[in-house]
């Protein structure tokens, strides 16, 4: 149908959008969003072949102006590779520990960005995510790999969102992969009793005890120093956890300084270099890795940081064996500290190499391993001993607010993740009803 024309003499109203057909033979239109911040009239320029490409155009220019959703005037526009580059490289490292920085760098860099890169973010849809989700998991990832890509994408974007690099967070609108929670089983009375008379019979094997009695991390126990310990009350104070960070570069080009380590090609069929994990892929061509081969590396190796919150910022009266067990392995230190002489490299830490350097949080992980085996246990992670530790007090009847000043837990939550209900509580109750309703006569 026809358009109406406007009678003569007549004028479209101020603000009113308008379409023409240009001397360059393409079709125009122009649309009135708002004010600048100068106070001039916000005037967009679509550009389309023709007619009806253009009245598309500024109706979905309109309706965004109406409803609200119009980008700002002056924006970049930004795809969503170039973004993704940007959070997670200038923005996420400000506020977020390094742990979590690498988890986003995963997620973005095998992820977001091959799957999603070239889409434009004011264009992206929650289908888009989805289906990534689904390619994720076709590939044999884990749920768990899935919902992280959707976690570090819907903090990405909410970023975007706040900035008014977009009008809506379209990850916010997306269906998650269910992640299952993994079923741990803590290690019960007859474990434990074999894993600490095991942990005795080895070099820094109190180490293994404290994770078992008062449930530190990993990072933590490794982390601890003599200073933290007060002899007097006994009080032991977690303020610092140990890391390994990856270096980076400090020269100019660090392409150059990594190009004879380079992988040029992928590795053959029968690999047998990388018979625990999947053979990693070729470097890319512009690949800036290899920083801890740069003669200028910086940043990296093991870190003494800051423990996860304010809550695990805490202290605990060491038991009296434990104790004990502690001032033995003070004796035991300083007998190789002289022994080293010269080679020894004094850090005042609790937990040491033959050398005095910290432990290696992939060594002492290998330690936790040959333990198991040693002790005669089924196999179980690191952290397990964290949940035996929390499980042991959740037994004794510890009260919850007493268990999360110990554990360094700053929610509730944490205890129904980190308490197991066991066979031996259980069958405590089952005592305790039997003893109720059919008392002995």
């Amino acid at each position: 149908m026809a358009r109406k024309k406007r009678p003569e003499g007549t004028r479209r109203p101020n603000g009113a959008s308008s379409i023409y057909e240009g001397k360059d033979g393409k079709w125009h239109g122009r649309v009135t969003m708002g004010l600048l911040d100068n106070g001039k009239p916000d005037r967009r320029h679509v550009e389309r072949k023709t007619e009806s490409e253009v009245i598309d155009a500024v109706r979905e220019l309109e309706t965004q102006r109406d409803n609200g959703t119009a980008t700002k005037a002056g924006k970049k526009r930004w795809k969503v590779a170039a973004w993704l580059t940007h959070w997670v490289e200038e923005i996420a490292p400000l506020n977020c520990r390094y742990k979590t920085v690498t988890g986003y760098r995963t997620a973005v860099n095998r992820h977001l960005i091959p799957g999603l890169g070239e889409h434009w973010m004011d264009r992206i849809e929650p289908d888009h995510f989805e289906k990534l989700y689904t390619k994720i998991l076709e590939s044999g990832a884990k749920p768990a790999t899935a919902h992280q890509v959707h976690r570090t994408a819907r903090t990405a974007f909410g970023v975007a969102d706040k900035r008014d690099v977009i009008t809506r967070n379209p990850v916010a609108l997306a269906t998650a992969p269910r992640v299952e929670e993994e079923e741990v089983e803590p290690y019960d009375e007859e474990e434990i009793g074999q894993l600490l008379v095991a942990a005795l019979k080895r070099r820094n094997g109190v180490r293994f005890v404290l994770g078992l009695v008062l449930g530190t991390r990993q990072g933590e126990t490794i982390g601890f120093k003599w200073d933290r310990l007060n002899r007097k009350t006994k009080r032991l104070r977690v303020l610092k956890q140990l890391q390994r960070q990856t270096w980076k570069h400090g020269c100019a080009d660090p392409h150059a300084c990594g190009s004879k380590y380079h992988k040029v090609k992928p590795c053959k069929e029968d690999c047998k270099r990388h018979s625990r994990k999947p053979c990693p892929p070729p470097c890319a061509a512009d690949c800036t890795s290899h920083a801890r081969w740069c003669p200028q590396r910086h940043g990296g190796g093991l870190v003494e940081v800051d423990v996860k919150s304010k809550a695990g910022r805490r202290g605990f009266v060491v038991p009296d064996q434990l104790f004990d067990l502690l001032m033995l392995h003070e004796q035991q230190q300083a007998a190789e500290r002289e022994h080293a002489g010269s080679e020894w490299h004094e850090g005042g830490w609790m937990f040491t190499q033959p050398n005095g350097r910290p432990l290696d949080p992939r060594r002492d992980l290998d330690e936790w391993k040959e333990l198991l085996e040693d002790a005669g246990v089924r196999e179980g992670r690191l952290h397990d001993a964290r949940h035996t530790a929390a499980t042991v007090l959740l037994l004794l009847g510890v009260p919850e607010r007493i268990v999360m000043e110990m554990m360094g837990w700053s929610n509730s939550s944490q205890a129904k993740r980190y308490q197991h209900v066991t066979a031996t509580m259980q069958e405590n109750v089952a005592r305790q009803i039997n003893g109720f309703f059919w008392k002995p006569q």
